[in-house]
């Protein structure tokens, strides 16, 4: 019996430790310096919250982007905004039972650096959920301060690559 609790806690400890590995803890620096790196992929960053309904709406849209279009070397990458109080019980708990397969980011001084967010884009207010699509590569850098449906992302995510390859 004690080795069975044994096993039942170690297991437990390993799905927590899974969870952590598929939510990147960054910097908003480090996170910057990830978004200018030259690439050949296509990253659509949307920013969202656990606690905001229409972030966690369109999560399966950018899912289904996410493996539709990896063909074409695009990248979807979810950015939390969730309170630093809420990683642990709030967002890895949200990764885990959802099992999102595009990466995580949570950002760790979001509330307490100033001015990210216009570094982010001119355009945005900081409102939730909102959507960069950046390829420095190719000076793609679009910006959206809104919520979508599948269709909508599809669209805007197309006449992107369209843009690419006529360059």
């Amino acid at each position: 019996m004690k080795k069975l609790i044994l096993i039942a806690g170690i297991v437990c400890c390993m799905m927590h430790t899974v969870s952590a590995q598929q939510v990147q803890r960054m910097s908003v620096d480090e996170f910057f310096a990830q978004t200018e790196q030259s690439s050949d992929t296509l990253y659509v960053y949307n920013f969202w919250a656990t606690w905001c309904k229409p972030c966690v709406a369109e999560l399966p849209y950018f899912l289904e982007v996410n493996e539709k279009y990896k063909a074409k070397k695009v990248k979807v990458v979810l950015v939390s905004l969730d309170f630093p109080e809420q990683y642990e019980t709030r967002l890895l708990k949200f990764v885990e039972e959802r099992k999102l397969t595009a990466d995580v980011i949570f950002l760790t001084d979001a509330l307490r650096n100033q001015g990210w967010i216009e570094r982010v884009h001119e355009k945005w207010s900081g409102a939730i959920p909102a959507t960069l699509i950046a390829m420095p590569s190719h000076d793609i850098l679009e910006f959206r301060e809104q919520s979508f449906e599948y269709e909508e992302l599809a669209d805007w995510l197309d006449a992107v690559l369209g843009k690419i390859e006529h360059n």
